[in-house]
């Protein structure tokens, strides 16, 4: 790294707020040509002026790639971290940390409202494949969570959760942890850095997945992993390389260039989502809303500690005359929708929907489904940065379709 881009980073150091980092951690200018955006590096291998011998410690694209190291830089300084490491997918990013941090016959404890892919991975390869035992856990219930973390290596926390949107006090949980002698990691997509920042309480891994709001544009797959203790990033660092999961250069400028713009993304999609989920708990068509910004939110007290916002996501159950009516009233409002996309992930610039229980959690066994309360009835909301007002008369009209 050049005279130059440490000054730079040094620079940026100096000013550390948010928005600054976000723009330009990671984004020093070209320290040959000085052009402002850091040039794609596709070079899948580096020249070695005598064996052994790496200029700037490039040796190959696996292992190491400028554009990747610059996006790594970005996603550390904005989650406050000392070392950051890309993926080629929040799924990816999850698979690396259980590598990094247990072995076969070691215990995890997972907070049982939690992504379908990730509870994919842990029941039907980490627990039959690697021999592990994973034990999903209500996090409400801290003494639970005590118990269950006694011997163990792992505590893997999503909060808010996907699809509930239930939130875990962080600090509560590190405290747990650390007193178990085990790792926390905390899944922080659905809030990203701007609206939490879980280092902060006591977490000793935050993953993302880099899909959604730090790409923000549904067009990059790519995961990340961030620390402060190097311990843990070495044996990150290993398994990104051993496993061979990394991004590709392109997708890596993509997903930094997303960052650059969150901190303006979040703030829109954070006040449609406030007044979308003050509209459905009005709404006669409406059980029952669940974002952590409303006061009637079961734990909004800690949201309010420990998030700069609500979020963009935004889950809700439609009023049902019968249990039997449930899938098909879910089908009309989301078919009923115009503006709204019907798709999977969140995030984006664009507004989304779906219905988790037979889409993102379908892979969820029926009955912990049922157990927690992701039924058919069930519909999650990305809230984008359109109109404000045309994102809240599409839902009323797809409502009222429903009459």
């Amino acid at each position: 790294m050049s005279k130059y881009h440490k000054s730079r980073i040094k620079m940026v150091e100096q000013y550390g707020n948010l928005e600054t980092r976000f723009v330009h951690a990671g984004s020093e200018p070209d320290g040959q040509t000085g052009a402002v955006v850091p040039p794609i590096s596709l070079a899948t291998t580096f020249a070695q002026p005598s064996p052994g011998q790496l200029v700037g410690g490039y040796e190959y694209q696996r292992s190491n790639n400028p554009t990747r190291a610059a996006m790594e830089r970005s996603i550390a300084a904005a989650e406050g971290a000392a070392y950051g490491v890309c993926f080629s997918s929040g799924s990816a990013a999850l698979a690396a940390v259980i590598h990094a941090t247990c072995e076969s016959g070691d215990t995890i404890v997972c907070i049982n409202d939690v992504y379908g892919g990730s509870q994919r991975y842990l029941r039907k390869q980490v627990v039959p494949i690697y021999g592990m035992k994973v034990d999903f856990v209500d996090f409400k219930d801290v003494d639970a969570v005590k118990v269950a973390c006694k011997g163990a290596k792992l505590v893997w926390l999503e909060t808010p959760t996907n699809p509930n949107l239930e939130v875990t006090d962080i600090a509560v949980i590190a405290e747990i942890s650390k007193s178990a002698g085990a790792v926390l990691a905390v899944d922080n997509t659905f809030l990203g850095p701007y609206l939490q920042r879980p280092l902060s309480f006591g977490a000793d891994i935050v993953t993302h997945s880099c899909t959604k709001s730090l790409g923000g544009h549904s067009d990059v797959v790519m995961g990340a992993a961030v620390c402060n203790d190097s311990n843990i990033h070495d044996k990150l660092r290993f398994h990104q390389n051993s496993l061979g999961a990394v991004p590709s250069p392109f997708d890596c400028y993509m997903c930094q260039r997303g960052i650059k713009t969150l901190h303006i993304r979040m703030q829109r999609s954070v006040e449609n989502a406030q007044a979308i989920s003050k509209f459905l708990e009005a709404h006669s068509g409406v059980d029952r809303v669940s974002w952590p910004g409303l006061p009637s939110h079961p734990q909004y007290e800690i949201a309010q500690k420990q998030q700069d916002g609500g979020g963009m996501v935004i889950t809700f159950w439609l009023k049902c005359p019968t249990e039997e009516s449930k899938i098909k009233r879910c089908r009309a409002f989301l078919s009923a929708l115009k503006l709204f996309v019907c798709a999977e992930s969140l995030g984006a610039v664009e507004s989304l929907a779906e219905a988790p229980a037979i889409m993102t959690h379908a892979s969820v066994p029926a009955e912990d489904r049922k157990k927690l309360c992701i039924d058919d009835s069930m519909v999650r909301l990305s809230v984008g940065i359109e109109n404000q007002q045309d994102l809240i008369d599409d839902i009323s009209q797809a409502l009222s379709s429903l009459d």
